[in-house]
Formats: C-alpha cells, structure tokens, sequence
C-alpha cells in the first residue's frame, strides 16, 4: 500500500475530503440550492479563492520545490483571464447588438452585426475595429485553448531564454518581475488591443445563459473546485516521483545535480512552463467570477502578493499553499471590506482599509524569521514527523541505524 501513489501521499485523500465537505456545503448554504445563509457575492468570494488556492500550488511547485522565486506567475495568471475574459465579452456583446438591431425593417447583415461589436467594444479607446489578437474571440474551444498555449508560450520563451543563460537566484527574479511589469505597461496602452486600462468588463454575464447569478455563481464554484482537485493532484504526482527528487535537489544543490548528469534547465524549464499553465487555468475560472480583469491585475505587486501568501502557508508542502492562499484571501476580505471596526485611539484612527497591507507584510517578516515551515509546519507537529523513539538503543546490523520495521511505523 506504501508503494502506491496515494500510499506515498496520503494528504492527496485527506485533502480532497475536506475539499469535498466544504464544496457540498457550500453548496447546500448557498442562495442557489440551499436555505441562503450564504450570499452569492460570498460564494463568488469563495470560488475566487479557491483559484487563488490553485495558482498557489503552482507557484509552491515552483518556488517551494525547486527553488526558482518567480515574480511573474500571476501574469500567467492574468493572461489566462484575458483570454477567456475576450471570448464572454464578445459574445456577450453580440447578444446586446445583435437584439438592438432585430428590430430594424432590414435585417442587419454579418458584417454590420460584427462592426456593431467593434463599437460597442472599442469605442471606449475610440476605435471599432477588431485588433489581430481577437481573430479567434468567437471560438470557445480556440480561446480555451489559449488560456494555456498563452501563458505557456511566454513561459517558454522567458524560461529558455533565462535559463540557458544559467540565471539563478535573485537575478531571475528580478527578470520575472521586469517581464511582470513590462507586460502591464504595455497592457495599460490603448492600442494594446485590449481596451487598455479599461479592461474587459462584464465577464460575470456568460453568453446564451438566462439563470441568475445565484446559479451561475454556484457553477464556478464547483468548476474551481474541481480544478483545484485536479491540480492539487497533478502537482503531487509531479512532486512524488523521480522528477520531485530531481527538483529538490536543483533546489537544494544544483550544480550537483548537473554534474550528475541531468539537464537542470530542462527541468526547470518543463516545470515553468507547466505551473504557468495552472496558473492561466486558474485565472480564466477566477475573472469571470469577479467580472472585469484590467492590467492593474496584472502588476508585480500582486506576484509578490502570491509569493507571501505560499510562504505564510509553508512553501514545500502544497497543502501548506493551500491553507496560506486561503487564509490570507479571506482575511484580506475581512479587513478590506468593510467588515473589521476601525479601532479608535484617540489620537489616531486605526483603518484596517490602510492597514492590511502592513499587517501582511508584517506577518511575512514574522513567517520568514520565526516559523519558516509557515502555517503548514502546524500540521508536521500534529502529524509527529519525527523518528521513532529507540531509547538509546541500537538497532540493526550497524550502530544507530533503525529496524525496518521500526522505521516504517
């Protein structure tokens, strides 16, 4: 049973139970199917969260197992949201234009349907016509599909480049954040082709669906559930077998690992790539619940914001991203909405709206200097991860070494 992958994993299933009580109910609490003790804006507080939760494993795969401190992974992230963000807000459009235009005494061609979109869409940086980068807007499956060749490419591209220069350490992530922040720049530019610091809006209203928001809320949920179910999955499979033992010792001593013989920048190139596309995954599922994306979302800030959240859960263990991404959402949820009292001094108002963000960096200090296993390390303690207790005595063939059976106990 030990040999098997769940053997060798067991927090895969006990992770996946909790994640299944909490998703049914959820559910049963829920405005959609249930008694309405939760609201529809919290349950898409809720299933945003749970994306937030799986861009965090993809960046503990890359930052906590092999070690590379990737400032960029939520472009990744925001590109995935573009991507899907293109496809809602044309369709959507067409179904506005489209019913404005049914009543004229001549029914509207193709073409005047298709420049009705552009002007509805592009008016707003004073253009109507579509950008080559829209060419497949009307196409689910192409866009789909985009949401992981993009981000994947640009992580190709970035990642060949960096790492066949043998780029390491703080220098790479200074060149993710830099490649971050020209992305946004270039994002907030009009003629970008995606309606600049406007962004796309309206992503919440999906195409050719008349149920409510209570169910459609509901329906992300359950879709960013099982993505993060999929992905917490995939990600244990990658870390337990031969390819784990390969990153973490990249992680731990790379030039030993290269003169072992193996192609570290083909490793860390396969694994920049693959948790680019988890995290363009995660952002096309997470968008569409928060209704409008703009390059705001996608500046080095917020990177850095995901490297907090993996390192106060516990970087190295993916349930520890989890618990991290998780905890840090809702408490940021419940110190920047309104919900936390502002504590008066006297002398000086405490508004936790300008606060957080203190506090947050506080706790990273906190983490990194005295609880470096970060939250998840709870679980090491509960778990009782030690070595058997031999009471000083010495068992199997040489001195100090344990018993297999002992050892496996």
């Amino acid at each position: 049973m030990r040999n098997t992958f769940i053997g060798r994993n067991p927090s895969i299933l006990i992770f996946l139970a909790v994640l299944a009580v909490f998703t049914i109910a959820i559910t049963f609490m829920s405005e959609a199917f249930g008694a309405g003790v939760i609201s529809t804006s919290f349950v898409k507080t809720l299933g945003k969260t749970l994306c937030l939760a799986l861009v965090a494993v993809a960046m503990d795969l890359i930052w906590g197992y092999a070690g590379i401190l990737s400032l960029g992974h939520f472009a990744f992230f925001g590109l995935g949201g573009y991507m899907i963000g293109m496809w809602l807000m044309y369709e959507r459009t067409k179904e506005i234009v489209a019913g404005s235009m049914a009543g004229n005494p001549i029914p509207p061609t193709e073409q005047e349907i298709v420049d009705g979109i552009g002007t509805q869409i592009f008016g707003v940086v004073g253009s109507s016509e579509f950008p080559i980068i829209w060419m497949f807007a009307d196409s689910l499956f192409l866009q789909l599909a985009l949401v992981v060749l993009v981000p994947g490419l640009l992580a190709l591209v970035f990642g060949w480049l960096a790492f066949r220069s043998r780029v390491t350490g703080v220098y790479l992530s200074i060149l993710t954040q830099a490649m971050t922040l020209a992305l946004s720049l270039y994002l907030f530019q009009n003629d970008s082709g995606l309606r600049g610091n406007n962004g796309l809006s309206g992503l919440q209203n999906l195409p050719g669906v008349t149920a409510s928001q209570d169910f459609v809320s509901i329906w992300f949920f359950w879709a960013s559930a099982l993505a993060l179910a999929v992905g917490y999955i995939f990600a244990a499979w990658i870390v337990s077998g031969k390819f784990g033992s390969v990153i973490r010792g990249i992680r731990d001593n790379e030039a030993r690992v290269r003169f072992l013989g193996y192609s570290v920048e083909g490793y860390k190139l396969f694994l920049f790539t693959v948790t680019a596309m988890i995290a363009g995954i995660a952002g096309a599922l997470y968008y569409p619940q928060a209704g409008i994306i703009n390059p705001a979302e996608i500046a080095p800030i917020a990177s850095i914001y995901l490297a907090v959240w993996v390192a106060i859960g516990g970087r190295g263990r993916l349930y520890g991203a989890v618990i991290g991404a998780v905890f840090v959402s809702l408490v940021s949820t419940f110190f920047t909405g309104g919900q936390a009292p502002d504590i008066n001094l006297g002398f000086y108002t405490i508004q936790w709206v300008d606060w957080w963000t203190i506090l947050l960096g506080l706790s990273f200090v906190f983490v990194t200097l005295f609880a470096p296993k970060g939250i998840g390390g709870l679980f090491d303690l509960i778990a009782d991860r030690r070595h058997p207790d031999r009471h000083g005595a010495d068992l199997g063939p040489d001195k100090g070494s344990l018993q297999e059976r002992e050892a496996t106990e």
